[in-house]
């Protein structure tokens, strides 16, 4: 996080001249502006301020080389020869450069993130949250989006094809743009490129803050549901949302989890053997194995039960005291047959 208050963030009515080069785009510079956007002038038009179509906002910002332009702006990032975050330079590209404490290089995004990445999760979520929320939030962005492109960016590991930077690198124009058609045009598809690059980011960006925002929820949820729970392997929640990173995460021994899929259907889901695999810590039965309807209530015994998947890793009810009796029916069944074989 920032050690000072970075330019912009004392005064949010001051305006603000940032700029990046201009030229052939990468991710970080993109990602760059978008935090920028979203930390100081969120209500402007993003995509516009970069065509130059959009109405002033106290966010004025420019892509150029020009030393006198460099000079004359508050932010300049990813250029410039320069890492003074107190005077608003974030360039990365010097010989001495500024690095992680893990040793890793920073981008331009990375620097950004560090001192704006606050602000613009705040102004993403709306709605007021507390310092804890929106640290985490940041710091699980830090780790999963804004290291991965520090890492690209700095040639220490590549994020590789369908990554954020891939679908940035694709925005720009082909390189016999300016053979085809010529130097203004090449300037003019290349702006717009940027354009919809940013475009494009911000939409991930904000998708992800909400995600990350909904996990920490969600763990919250899970963690109160186990607590409540009788039989530590059965996890019981009253709405569906994602458990499995929690259970692996907090080394809970849950093996089903039960939880409402619509209106008049309760899942029993088998958690497997480790995160994201296939397989299950405890498969259903396998007498229920493929079985629906009146067919699987008689096997089971459970009058609304609905259906047992093939794989036995999923299976449901009518209502959550069925999909709940299913639950400590296949635990019954598997602790038998584990005692059987003793």
């Amino acid at each position: 996080m920032s050690e000072h208050t970075p330019i912009g963030l004392d005064n949010a009515a001051a305006p603000v001249r940032a700029l990046t080069h201009s030229g052939n785009f990468h991710v970080d510079e993109t990602l760059g502006y978008v935090i920028l956007h979203y930390a100081l002038a969120p209500e402007g038009d993003l995509r516009g301020r970069i065509l130059g179509d959009a109405p002033a906002d106290r966010l004025a910002f420019t892509r150029s080389r020009s030393p006198e332009r460099i000079a004359a702006s508050d932010i300049v990032f990813d250029v410039g020869g320069q890492y003074a975050p107190a005077k608003g330079r974030y360039d990365h590209h010097m010989k001495d450069k500024p690095l992680r404490d893990d040793g890793t290089p920073y981008s331009a995004a990375g620097l950004l993130w560090k001192d704006y990445g606050t602000a613009a999760i705040r102004n993403i979520l709306q709605a007021p949250a507390d310092d804890a929320d929106v640290a985490a939030i940041w710091q699980a962005i830090d780790r999963s989006l804004v290291l991965p492109i520090d890492e690209d960016d700095n040639g220490v590991v590549k994020m590789g094809r369908l990554s954020l930077a891939d679908i940035v690198s694709s925005c720009r124009p082909a390189w016999d743009t300016t053979e085809l058609y010529g130097p203004e045009e090449a300037k003019r598809r290349e702006t717009l490129g940027f354009a919809n690059a940013a475009t494009t980011v911000a939409g991930h960006l904000v998708n992800v803050v909400d995600r990350v925002r909904a996990s920490l929820k969600a763990a919250n949820r899970v963690m109160a549901a186990y607590e409540a729970a009788d039989d530590k392997r059965i996890l019981l929640m009253d709405t569906g949302m994602p458990t499995e990173k929690v259970i692996f995460e907090n080394d809970l021994p849950v093996v089903y989890v039960v939880s409402p899929a619509a209106p008049d259907r309760w899942n029993v889901k088998a958690v497997p053997p480790t995160r994201g695999d296939f397989g299950q810590r405890v498969s259903l039965p396998e007498a229920w194995r493929g079985l629906d309807g009146a067919t699987l209530a008689r096997v089971s015994g459970v009058a609304d039960a609905v259906f047992a998947h093939p794989a036995r890793f999923i299976c449901g009810a009518g209502s959550k005291e069925g999909a709940l009796q299913m639950a400590r029916l296949a635990l019954k069944i598997n602790d038998e047959l584990e005692q059987a074989g003793d």
